[in-house]
């Protein structure tokens, strides 16, 4: 499942980073805790990786 917008394309990647062990799980905050605690590293990587050209900055339906 692609981010739908940037904002949730770099929270995915925070939490792929903690998930990883590259930062700390204690660090996340807000939207990237919950996909840390939520989300496999293979779902992290999905929504993380897409391109962010032509997204919005945050999804007005969210």
């Amino acid at each position: 499942m692609p981010a739908k917008s940037q904002a949730q394309q770099m929270a995915a990647g925070a939490a792929l980073a903690a998930k990883r062990g590259e930062k700390k799980a204690s660090e996340l905050e807000g939207a990237a805790k919950s996909m840390y605690d939520s989300m496999s590293e293979e779902e992290l990587e999905a929504m993380a990786s897409a391109q962010q050209k032509g997204k919005p900055e945050h999804d007005s339906n969210a």
